[in-house]
């Protein structure tokens, strides 16, 4: 089976340095990269990195090995074309098809996806051009990702910062996987997801907790962003980089997380509880840090139950039509599988789909692969074999999509 191949185009912005790490996500996955960069580009990052990272020659002129017709081919042969950083100047020559290189040339012949991850200060991403012409090249079908927020040169700070390595490949590949652009069925509709796993403190020092890293979520509100939604994450303790276009609202334990979720859920069409959320919490906490008495004893800590979070949203549906997404993390037991655990869940919680993963302490927590069964009210499983928590947050969002789908056409 021939290789995916990639056409990455590389702006002349400071971020090009980070574009290298999506190079090396691509080739280390199978992918056949040919780097293009723009003139302004070799500037921050030399072609010999591009050259020694995708195995092929590194060009910016269309005048260079012209009995090829790399400004043709290059476009032609593609599977996908994603450019990064794409700046101003980029965006703006692709909206208005001005080919003056090797990469604006490529993207006028491209019949394949194109997708752009911008990164620009905050007054040029705002600017009315750069915003019409981000319109514009939507318009065509070109997928144009929202800019994160965070640190930009210097001590400036605001939107324009790239999405992250990770983030930016978990699309394209998400792209590649489709064989073509990624739907737009969340398009305006509201999105609510938790994240990571809540905190109990005990004293100032210690606390009950979990090992929920928050990438599930986090790969959940991405997917969801790229395909239009307006998305709105509740995190508790994660230390990832927010998913570029989506707001997050950072919490600690579980009554911050319900206080949170169900204001942020007042107004939203899909609630996704995602959280590891704690069962119980101390009873009391202690103002200083508790301390050994002697060799032999421990303290004993009274445990009082947690609100069920996922439970109250399933139940109480806080605006008309929500469809509403729950995870359950299971191990099993002598009596009963995960998954048989997880199906008595769907009507206990009244939630639409219930995602069930088999879990421990190798399994699915921090890691970077997951698989799991999403359960439907309706009585239909997914089965999601192994694969990136991106390819979970797709599979989960074809149902969401489908199950609304489903609403429409019975009304």
């Amino acid at each position: 089976m021939p290789k995916p191949r990639v056409v990455l185009g590389v702006g002349g912005g400071i971020a090009a340095y980070k574009v290298c790490e999506v190079l090396r996500r691509f080739t280390e996955s199978g992918h056949d990269v040919t780097v293009v960069p723009t003139a302004a580009a070799l500037r921050f990052v030399g072609a010999p990195t591009w050259e020694a990272l995708s195995g092929h020659p590194v060009s910016a002129e269309v005048w260079e090995r012209v009995s090829e017709v790399p400004h043709v081919r290059l476009g032609q042969s593609a599977d996908l074309v994603l450019v990064a950083p794409a700046t101003a100047d980029l965006l703006a020559k692709a909206a208005h098809g001005i080919a003056d290189d090797l990469l604006t040339n490529t993207l006028l012949t491209a019949r394949c996806p194109v997708l752009f991850a911008p990164a620009m200060h905050t007054e040029m991403w705002e600017h009315q051009a750069t915003r019409e012409n981000v319109a514009t090249l939507r318009r065509r079908g070109a997928i144009v990702l929202d800019p994160a927020v965070g640190r930009l040169t210097g001590a400036d700070s605001g939107p324009g910062r790239l999405p992250e390595p990770a983030e930016i490949y978990e699309i394209a590949a998400a792209v590649l996987r489709r064989g073509g652009p990624l739907p737009e069925d969340l398009r305006g509709l509201r999105v609510v997801i938790s994240a990571g796993g809540t905190r109990e403190p005990l004293d100032p020092v210690r606390f009950l907790g979990n090992r929920s890293s928050g990438l599930q979520g986090y790969a959940l509100a991405a997917a969801a962003v790229a395909r239009g939604a307006e998305v709105t994450v509740i995190a508790a303790n994660v230390a990832l980089p927010d998913p570029a276009g989506a707001k997050v609202i950072r919490v600690g334990t579980a009554l911050e997380l319900r206080d949170a979720m169900r204001a942020a859920a007042a107004d939203a069409q899909i609630i996704v509880a995602n959280a590891a959320v704690a069962d119980f919490r101390p009873k009391q906490y202690a103002e200083s840090k508790i301390k050994k008495s002697d060799e032999h004893s421990a303290p004993s800590v009274e445990l009082v139950q947690n609100p069920h979070v996922l439970r109250e949203l399933g139940r109480d549906r806080l605006a008309e039509g929500q469809t509403v997404v729950g995870f359950a993390a299971e191990t099993g037991d002598e009596r009963a599988s995960f998954l048989d655990l997880g199906r008595r869940k769907v009507a206990a919680y009244g939630v639409d789909l219930l995602v069930v993963n088999e879990v421990g302490a190798d399994k699915v927590f921090g890691q970077q692969v997951t698989q799991g069964v999403i359960v439907g009210a309706d009585g239909v499983e997914t089965e999601v074999p192994l694969g990136s928590k991106r390819a979970l947050a797709d599979a989960v969002w074809d149902r969401v999509a489908q199950l609304r789908r489903d609403d429409v056409t019975a009304d």
